[in-house]
């Protein structure tokens, strides 16, 4: 793999917005609303996943597929009352500048609808060192494919050993893998260390502050 790292792909979920237990909270409702008893620690687990993919992991299999969509429905319109309250995690946004100041091309690569990814981003609020974005609907398949991935390479501009990807789930791992992107992966989404090394995460930290106080000296910034 080239050692040189041109650009840096990053999941927002969990990564650079503190998000993934209100998800978990507003599907569980969603849930059960339809008359569906799931764990939450289960759709925690499922977080970051293309919602088809978490359907199919959380739901019973001879359930009646043509309610998924309500399903989507009823979560995105609970999880939209939180909008105006989601925060970036501690040390996102300066993590993104950092990156963009050493030359990285900075790309947000987010499983969310565009809707949600636009008050993702409002929470972010680090316009200034973004080049490029793309959401669920550029894609055709969702984590842990490695489409999503793979659009975000196109927008960078550079080869699959030219570039980092940051998540914070199996998902986000797995998918980098498939696409032959290295990964960092951050505790913050509330994945274990063993489970995100044992999925290929090259380098973990606690969180993007944490990550932060080593750049220089990780994948991003070699010294």
């Amino acid at each position: 793999m080239s050692e040189t790292v041109t650009a840096v792909l990053f999941d927002v979920d969990g990564t650079l917005v503190d998000s993934n237990y209100v998800h978990a909270v507003t599907w569980w409702e969603a849930f059960s609303q339809a008359g569906y008893d799931v764990a939450m620690a289960d759709i925690h687990r499922a977080i970051g996943m293309g919602s088809d993919e978490m359907l199919d992991k959380l739901l019973p299999s001879d359930r009646d597929t043509t309610q998924d969509d309500s399903l989507r429905t009823a979560h995105s319109a609970l999880y939209s009352t939180y909008w105006s309250r989601l925060r970036p995690l501690r040390g996102a946004p300066d993590l993104l500048r950092a990156c963009k100041k050493r030359g990285l091309k900075v790309v947000l690569a987010s499983s969310a609808g565009e809707p949600e990814f636009r008050a993702l981003r409002a929470a972010l609020d680090a316009e200034d060192a973004i080049d490029a974005a793309t959401f669920s609907g550029e894609v055709e398949r969702s984590k842990p494919a490695p489409d999503l991935v793979q659009v975000a390479l196109d927008k960078a501009g550079v080869l699959a050993d030219e570039a980092v990807f940051v998540g914070d789930t199996v998902w986000d791992a797995q998918a980098a893998a498939k696409a032959g992107v290295r990964c960092i992966c951050l505790l913050s989404g509330g994945i274990s260390r063993d489970e995100l090394a044992d999925a290929g995460a090259t380098e973990i930290y606690d969180g993007p502050a944490e990550l932060l106080d080593h750049f220089p000296g990780t994948l991003l910034g070699p010294r």
